[in-house]
């Protein structure tokens, strides 16, 4: 090691400040006591040559440690992702580490630091969660270590260079969870309902003859007559049902609860949904946009399918404009060829925004099944649970009241006009989704 990197790479530890903050105080006393000085001076020489032998056991070795992170191939947005850090003792005694990642600049975390003791020759593996609250692509730095050694008055730092990017996703960990809970009996526990199937659609497979057990309604009596024997004909379930989900990407979907946008709450419930759409043989499509038309996937349940979903979901970026809906009535016209379950994610906070939309909205719930989704404002019922002190607070609880009884209203309204209609707060909006459409399907709209 060259004499400049160890300049570069020498810090004093806080042991050593203490130290010599009792050896000032010790040199003050020994201006009344004489002895007190001489001893303060024969410490300070004691420090020195601990000093210097303290750093010539850290600097002694080219490579203190190995260090070696590992990381995930993609972020989920909104989960906890967990990130670990291998680390090995190379020097021949223990030391205490204090290690530093060079986080990325979205997560904007500037204490970051993580502390343990190594025995000679040890491996240990450190882990940490990031908690990702936007798509797109995040970069790692490099990783910094600084080894305290037996003495402990002087740390020596080792960097290793380990630059890494990765994309965040929508939240594939939410996606995997509420599949397996839609289809186990545990999912209750989390929020999925289990609804029997009280509706069927069936479609004509073949021609068959009769068996015992077989349901003499569909016994074919053209074919029995050609036959001479008794012929029936067999159906299967009506599976592969065109499901899309709509995502509204303007303005009012930039609004941010607890740190997510409504947005990325969409399209992490849209993944979750379509995952489950496709897992239960119906087939999956995307269609966003805001005053232009952005992303179409046509519905389908080819293999893929889910993945070219999550790339377009991946690619959205919201827009501070007014959403288009007219545009959105013209494309389902041009693209969504037959009857579909549209669930389309936007949002309304008045009653004057419902109405410019509502006559557009009723035209295209005449062609398809129109699931409309749009949300609890969650700040303002904390403003109507609020206690009350004095006639301001009076006047904002009353207000905040109105505005969450008028979304109530407002599907209500929905309602009487045929539109399926969900209010969700934001946090239970993928449980809310997934619900709606088990019961949908479960009711033979599906």
């Amino acid at each position: 090691m060259g004499f400049l990197d160890f300049w570069r790479n020498i810090y004093l530890s806080r042991r050593f400040f203490a130290v010599m903050a009792g050896l000032i105080l010790l040199f003050v006393a020994g201006f009344f006591e004489p002895v007190l000085f001489v001893l303060a001076r024969a410490l300070v020489i004691v420090l020195l040559l601990l000093l210097m032998a303290d750093a010539s056991m850290l600097f002694g070795q080219r490579k203190p440690l190995e260090l070696e992170r590992h990381l995930p191939k993609v972020f989920s947005l909104s989960d906890p992702n967990t990130i670990h850090v291998e680390v090995e003792n190379l020097l021949p005694f223990d030391v205490r580490l204090e290690l530093i990642d060079e986080l990325p600049v979205q997560f904007q975390k500037r204490d970051f630091l993580l502390q343990t003791h190594l025995a000679k020759a040890e491996r240990k593996k450190l882990s940490y969660q990031l908690l990702p609250l936007e798509r797109g692509h995040y970069e790692f730095g490099a990783l910094h270590a600084f080894i305290s050694g037996p003495l402990g008055l002087v740390q020596r730092r080792f960097s290793l260079e380990a630059p890494a990017a990765l994309p965040v996703y929508p939240s594939i960990i939410q996606m995997k969870r509420y599949a397996f809970l839609a289809f186990d009996r545990s999912g209750m526990s989390a929020g999925i309902r289990k609804v029997r199937r009280i509706g069927h659609s069936y479609e004509f497979d073949q021609i068959k003859e009769y068996v015992k057990g077989d349901d003499y309604r569909h016994i074919n009596w053209k074919a029995t007559g050609r036959r001479h024997r008794l012929m029936v004909n067999q159906y299967q379930e009506e599976r592969s049902q065109p499901i899309y989900c709509v995502i509204d990407k303007s303005r009012i979907m930039h609004m941010p609860f607890e740190g997510l946008s409504l947005l990325d709450y969409a399209i992490n419930a849209s993944l979750a949904l379509l995952n489950i759409v496709l897992l239960k043989h119906d087939k999956a499509g995307l269609i966003t946009f805001s005053d232009k038309l952005g992303d179409i996937v046509p519905a389908d349940k080819k293999p893929g399918q889910l993945s070219l979903i999550l790339q377009a979901l991946y690619r959205q970026k919201h827009r501070s404009v007014e959403s288009n809906f007219e545009l959105l009535y013209q494309t389902t016209r041009m693209f969504v060829r037959h009857r579909s379950l549209l669930i389309l994610f936007t949002n309304f906070e008045s009653h004057h925004a419902l109405d410019r939309v509502l006559p557009i909205l009723r035209r295209i719930n005449a062609r398809h099944l129109l699931l409309l989704v749009f949300f609890e404002n969650t700040e303002v019922e904390e403003l109507a649970m609020r206690p009350v002190e004095d006639v301001e607070g009076i006047y904002t609880r009353v207000h905040a009241q109105h505005l969450i009884h008028g979304k109530f209203e407002m599907v209500q309204k929905l309602r009487n006009y045929g539109i399926q209609a969900l209010l969700t707060k934001p946090a239970d909006l993928s449980v809310g989704v997934i619900n709606k459409y088990l019961e949908l399907k479960a009711r033979g709209l599906v």
